[in-house]
């Protein structure tokens, strides 16, 4: 449980993917304007990326590292030697894993939430390519510093989901706060979004010393 807990608030506050990580910004500085937005763009990148750490870490564990299971199986019982399979097919097949997921979220949205759906524009379906997505992926995997198991890479997954959408609400409350606010032309949108969110990753390496 220890170990646990400290995956937790690694993922949401020392190593927020978003804030000491820096992945994910194009959807965290276009869809955190409007709380209502942010929330439900942060519910389906949790979503995302929990399935995704669940069912790449079933993929990496049986199939893509050289002593997997199923390789093992089939090449006779010996640990097969690093032969670029994983490096080559990673990448892909966690995309298409991403992709299916994104559809899923989608079909739900469009059926259900019309309106919020079509005021997220193309960055739900951009999900699929988002680097904070596949980051996880392949930190609960290959990039892992020490090996996880199935409920800690779930755990992780869900955790910077979490962490992802905290940041989101933050930035969407400071940004909602600032369009009351005369703010000069050149630093209007984007520009002063990003000022805000440097000093929010400033503010976060507070957290730094928890882990």
């Amino acid at each position: 449980m220890g170990n646990l807990f400290t995956i937790i608030i690694g993922a949401i506050f020392i190593n927020n993917v978003v804030l000491a990580r820096f992945l994910g910004l194009c959807p965290f500085i276009n869809s955190s304007d409007k709380t209502d937005k942010a929330f439900s763009m942060g519910a389906a990148v949790t979503f995302v990326m929990t399935m995704a750490s669940f069912v790449t870490y079933l993929i990496f564990t049986y199939l893509l590292k050289p002593e997997a299971w199923l390789l093992v199986k089939l090449f006779g019982g010996t640990k097969i030697p690093q032969i670029g399979l994983q490096a080559v097919l990673q990448t892909a097949v966690y995309i298409l894993v991403i992709a299916a997921l994104v559809q899923l979220v989608e079909i739900f949205m469009r059926k259900s939430m019309p309106a919020l759906y079509r005021s997220m524009g193309i960055f739900l379906p951009l999900i699929t390519t988002n680097c904070v997505v596949m980051g996880v992926a392949l930190l609960n995997t290959s990039y892992a510093r020490v090996e996880l198991s199935l409920l800690e890479a779930v755990i992780q997954g869900f955790s910077a989901g979490i962490g992802f959408t905290l940041a989101m609400l933050l930035m969407s409350g400071v940004r909602e706060r600032i369009g009351l606010l005369n703010v000069p032309e050149p630093l209007r949108g984007a520009p002063i979004a990003f000022i805000c969110t440097g000093l929010m990753a400033l503010a976060f390496l507070g957290f730094a010393g928890m882990g």
